[in-house]
């Protein structure tokens, strides 16, 4: 049995569905992320998991379109959401041809035949804008019918007494499972046609007559550019102008508080110095000793002034005459 004979359809569509996500998937978030500090895109947080899955995945450039404008499911809005998903067309192009080259020269032995990327992702795509809208309603329609039972289950006379938490706990476990399985079910069944296009592909191609060692000479040889400088600078001069538009653009994209709400601004404390606050401490209780004491000096030269003009009035008062 030879490798392409043992290799299932499941199998095919596996391995090159997970090398393309990984070969073009950081190339998409950087450009998700220049977008994002641009403004030029706007998630609803709830989605932006889903949303980051769909960007993630190569067969998703038409079934996210269907999935926005037909079946009513927003993942966001912005012109840059548009131009995202157009710049994700060439590097998924790219990113199955790399892949798929690689998969035919070393696990199937086999002779890629031209334009073998453009060929396999034009077919994905269209599996996936006619699959993915199908698994999207059939897995909502099966969590919503699973919540229901869940609910109806808990209403019955004999399971009323379960505490609040534990029925929500079990209630989550019961229709999260189910939608769980059937999301498992229809993903694998997805990866399943991908691995059908893989192989009708592989059945048109020709053996590879070298042997494995000149097909993995062959195979590392197609990896290197023929001039290595250039692609050097230039994948530098791009990484360096998308770092510089980012931050550039970032501060733009940064909530400030609405006027109503503005913040007073508060001048900086300046730090505490322990000798400079005992001295200013000793200064103070100098001056105020000094105030005490020409405080009581001044009542006590008040009073001697009262004593003195009381005994003045004494002196001066005439005795009274006897009868």
């Amino acid at each position: 049995m030879t490798d392409r004979q043992s290799l299932s359809p499941l199998k095919l569509g596996l391995s090159i569905l997970w090398s393309t996500f990984w070969t073009g998937f950081p190339i998409k978030l950087a450009f998700a992320l220049l977008f994002l500090a641009f403004g030029m895109i706007h998630f609803e947080a709830r989605l932006g998991l889903g949303f980051l899955m769909i960007l993630a995945s190569p067969v998703t450039v038409f079934a996210a379109p269907i999935l926005m404008m037909a079946l009513g499911s927003h993942f966001g809005e912005g012109a840059g959401l548009a131009l995202l998903f157009l710049l994700c067309i060439p590097i998924d192009i790219w990113a199955f041809g790399v892949v798929s080259k690689t998969l035919f020269l070393e696990h199937l032995h086999l002779e890629p035949p031209d334009g073998l990327g453009v060929s396999l992702w034009w077919k994905s795509a269209v599996t996936g804008a006619l699959y993915l809208p199908i698994l999207w309603l059939v897995v909502g329609t099966v969590t919503e019918t699973a919540i229901a039972v869940s609910h109806s289950i808990f209403e019955m006379e004999m399971l009323k007494g379960i505490p609040v938490a534990e029925k929500i706990s079990i209630e989550l476990t019961l229709w999260g499972s189910v939608s769980a399985a059937v999301l498992i079910v229809l993903l694998l069944g997805g990866v399943w046609l991908i691995g059908r296009i893989v192989r009708s592909a592989a059945a048109g191609a020709s053996p590879a007559g070298e042997n494995y060692q000149r097909l993995v000479a062959r195979w590392d040889l197609m990896r290197v550019p023929a001039d290595q400088g250039l692609m050097l600078t230039s994948i530098t001069g791009v990484g360096i102008l998308l770092s510089i538009l980012f931050w550039t653009a970032l501060p733009v994209s940064t909530p400030h508080p609405h006027e109503c709400c503005k913040k007073p601004d508060a001048k900086p404390q300046p730090p505490f110095k322990p000798i400079d606050a005992l001295n200013r401490g000793e200064r103070t209780l100098a001056q105020l000793a000094a105030q005490l004491e020409a405080i009581e000096k001044q009542r006590a030269e008040e009073e001697a002034a009262k004593e003195k003009d009381k005994g003045k009035a004494g002196k001066a008062k005439p005795a009274a005459p006897k009868p």
